[in-house]
C-alpha cells in the first residue's frame, strides 16, 4: 500500500514512511492509495485485536502478520482497559446504542488510537533505516496530549512534546498532563487557544531550519496527531467492532445499515467512520456533533467553511476547534484525488480564513453528513435528560452527541440503529456534569469528582482516582511564536 498527499500525488511512500514522517513536506496530509474492502461478518466472531489486526493488514504491507499482531495485542490485551473490552457497546431504548470508547489508562478514545501509535512507530522507523529517535509534537484540545504521553512514555526511541491551549482544557485534562510519567515526556502550555497551538505544531512542521537543528541532535520530527496516518488508521476499526457487536446482539441483520453520531472538533473521529463505510460497513448516515464552535455544522449544511467567526472556551474544550485538519482529507477523497482542487482550498483558508467547495462536492457531502450544534446550556439539559430516561450518566462531548443524534433521528424519522459515539469518562468533567445534574460544584475539582460518584452511584476510574496524589512535574508556558524555541529545547538543541 502507497500512500500520497492531498495536495498532490507525486511520489509514493510506504505506510511505514508516512507513520514516521506523520505529515507530507508539501503541508498535506498522507491518504492511501485505495480502501480495501472488508466484509464486517467476517469479523463478528474475533476478539477487538483480531478485528485490528485483519482491517489494518492491508493497509500496513510493509508490515508482517506477526508484526501486526503483536503491535495489537499490546496494544489492547491484557489489563489497559478496564472490563476487557476496549470498545463496548451500551444498548439504551428505540434503536439507540452508545459506543464507549473511555475504557484506557487516560479515560477518553484518544487511547484507543495512541495505544497502538507507538507500536507502530517504533518499528516504523527501523524499516525505514531513519537512523535517529523520534521527537514527537502533539497540539491537544485536552485528551489527545495526555493519552500520546501515556502511550510514548518510556518508549525507546522516542520523545514527546505536547502543546496545550493554557487555559483551554478542563482542570482534570491539564493535571493528567502536568503530572505525566516519564523519562522522555514534555508538557507546555500556550497563551492562545487550540488552533493556535495546532497552526504552530504545523509551522514547525514546515520549518526546515527547525528540522535541520533538531536532526543535527539525532532526532527526527513526527507527529501523534490525527494527521498522522498512524493515528487514524486505528479509529476505523471500532466502527466495525461496533456493529459486529450489534449484529451478535442481533439489534441488527446481516447487511443492514447503521448510522453514527460522532462529537468532534478535528473531523478525525467521523473520518474515521467514512473511511469505514468506504472500506465497505454499512453505513447509512454520519452525523456530526458540534458545540457553540460550530465551523463544522456550517460546512456541512452549507459548502462554505469560514474560520472567521468568535471563538467560544465551552464545557466540552476537546471541540473547542475552528480549523478541522482531517476535513482536507475528506475533500481529497470527495473530489476523486484532485490534490491541486484542494491545495487551492487550502491556500484560501490559510490567507482569507475561509473557501467554497463546488456544488459537485458539496452534493456528495450531503449524500452521507448531516450536522448540529448546541449550546453550553443545551449541553447540561442533554446530560440532565440522558440520566433521567436511560441512567446513563455521559460527559459534555457525548451530551452534545446525543442532542445532535435527537435532533437528527427527531426531524427525520429515521427508523435506522443509531450509535452514538461517547468520547470521554464523565469524571474526567466532573464539575460541570455534576452541576448538569443539580449538584453543587463548588471546591476543587477533585471534591466534584467525589460527589458525582456520591450523587449517581458510578464508580470513579482508577486512572482519575489516583491523580491527585501525583505530584505536578510541568509548568513551563509559552506565547504561540515561541513554541519553535520549546522545540529546540527539547531536542537539545539550544533556543
Amino acid at each position: 500500500m502507497q500512500y500520497f498527499s492531498t495536495r498532490g500525488r507525486g511520489e509514493g511512500v510506504s505506510a511505514a514512511q508516512a507513520i514516521a514522517q506523520g505529515i507530507c513536506s508539501d503541508g498535506g496530509l498522507f491518504v492511501p492509495e485505495t480502501f480495501p474492502r472488508v466484509s464486517a461478518e467476517e469479523l463478528s466472531g474475533l476478539d477487538y485485536p483480531g478485528r485490528a489486526a485483519r482491517i489494518m493488514a492491508p493497509y500496513l504491507s510493509d508490515f508482517s502478520g506477526e508484526e501486526l499482531r503483536e503491535s495489537v495485542f499490546r496494544a489492547y490485551g491484557g489489563e489497559k482497559f478496564s472490563g476487557g473490552d476496549p470498545a463496548p457497546l451500551t444498548a439504551l431504548s428505540g434503536g439507540l446504542s452508545v459506543l464507549e470508547l473511555w475504557h484506557g489508562p487516560t479515560c477518553a478514545f484518544k487511547d484507543m488510537a495512541l495505544q497502538l501509535l507507538p507500536q507502530l512507530l517504533t518499528r516504523s522507523l527501523r524499516k525505514i533505516r531513519a537512523g535517529k529517535d523520534a521527537l514527537i509534537l502533539v497540539a491537544t484540545s485536552g485528551d489527545t496530549g495526555k493519552a500520546a504521553l501515556e502511550g510514548f512514555r518510556d518508549v525507546p526511541g522516542t520523545r514527546v512534546l505536547v502543546f496545550y491551549p493554557q487555559h483551554g482544557v478542563s482542570a482534570l485534562q491539564e493535571r493528567q498532563m502536568r503530572t505525566q510519567e516519564g523519562g522522555n515526556v514534555s508538557v507546555v502550555g500556550v497563551r492562545g487557544n487550540f488552533d493556535d497551538a495546532q497552526t504552530g505544531v504545523k509551522r514547525i512542521f514546515g520549518d526546515e531550519a527547525i528540522r535541520r537543528k533538531v536532526g543535527e541532535r539525532g532526532l527526527m520530527l513526527s507527529s501523534a496527531n490525527s494527521i498522522n496516518w498512524g493515528r487514524l488508521l486505528p479509529q476505523i476499526v471500532y466502527y466495525f467492532s461496533a456493529w459486529c457487536d450489534l449484529l451478535k446482539s442481533g439489534s441488527v441483520r446481516p447487511g443492514e445499515e447503521v448510522n453514527f453520531c460522532v462529537p468532534t472538533g478535528n473531523f478525525g473521529d467521523i473520518l474515521a467512520a467514512y473511511y469505514a463505510k468506504r472500506m465497505g460497513l454499512p453505513v447509512r448516515r454520519l452525523i456530526c456533533a458540534s458545540n457553540a464552535n460550530d465551523v463544522l455544522t456550517q460546512f456541512l449544511t452549507t459548502g462554505v467553511y469560514d474560520r472567521n467567526r468568535a471563538f467560544h472556551p465551552t464545557i466540552s474544550p476537546s471541540m473547542d476547534i475552528l480549523v478541522s485538519s482531517n476535513l482536507e482529507r475528506l475533500l481529497f477523497d470527495l473530489t476523486g484525488g484532485d490534490g491541486a482542487r484542494v491545495s487551492a482550498w487550502m491556500q484560501e483558508l490559510a490567507e482569507n480564513g475561509t473557501y467554497r467547495v463546488d456544488p459537485e462536492t458539496f452534493r456528495r457531502v450531503r449524500e452521507i453528513f448531516r450536522a448540529s450544534s448546541c449550546s453550553d446550556a443545551e449541553t447540561k439539559e442533554e446530560i440532565r435528560e440522558a440520566y433521567g430516561e436511560h441512567r446513563y450518566l455521559c460527559d459534555p462531548h457525548t451530551a452534545v452527541a446525543m442532542r445532535a443524534c435527537g435532533r437528527y433521528l427527531a426531524g427525520t424519522g429515521d427508523g435506522t440503529h443509531t450509535v452514538v459515539v461517547s468520547t470521554a469518562s464523565p469524571f474526567k468533567f466532573a464539575p460541570d456534569v455534576l452541576e448538569a445534574l443539580g449538584g453543587e460544584a463548588a471546591g476543587d475539582v477533585f471534591r466534584a469528582v467525589e460527589r458525582l460518584s456520591e450523587k449517581t452511584g458510578a464508580p470513579v476510574p482508577a486512572p482519575i482516582a489516583s491523580l491527585e496524589k501525583k505530584p505536578l512535574r510541568f509548568s513551563e508556558v509559552c506565547g504561540k511564536d515561541e513554541m519553535g524555541t520549546a522545540v529546540l529545547r527539547a531536542a537539545g538543541a539550544g533556543g
